[in-house]
């Protein structure tokens, strides 16, 4: 069930079968958001975040259209995209 989600219909749609492909998969939560961390990351381009787990509550800043929120069964998927920054980051040294 989509609890929340800013997202096109078809890449929502790719979350809700990568999350069941995911749990059909494996059964620890750990591997579960790997799988759809990474499916992603190589459809849609890093850097994507995944968060699987029962209770969990959140806030977190996303790029547009790239956040979601499924709950399967009891237990919560969230999945965000972030700005790729590793380019734009400034080293900063102290003398």
């Amino acid at each position: 069930m989509i609890k929340n989600s800013d997202m096109t219909d078809k890449m929502q749609q790719h979350a809700v079968d990568c999350v069941s492909f995911a749990f059909n998969q494996r059964r620890v939560l750990d591997d579960i958001a790997e799988i759809i961390k990474t499916e992603f990351d190589t459809m849609y381009l890093p850097t994507w975040h995944c968060v699987v787990g029962r209770g969990l509550g959140s806030y977190v800043t996303h790029e547009s259209k790239s956040f979601i929120f499924i709950y399967w069964g009891e237990v919560g998927v969230l999945l965000w995209r972030t700005e790729n920054q590793s380019a734009n980051i400034n080293m900063c040294s102290s003398e």
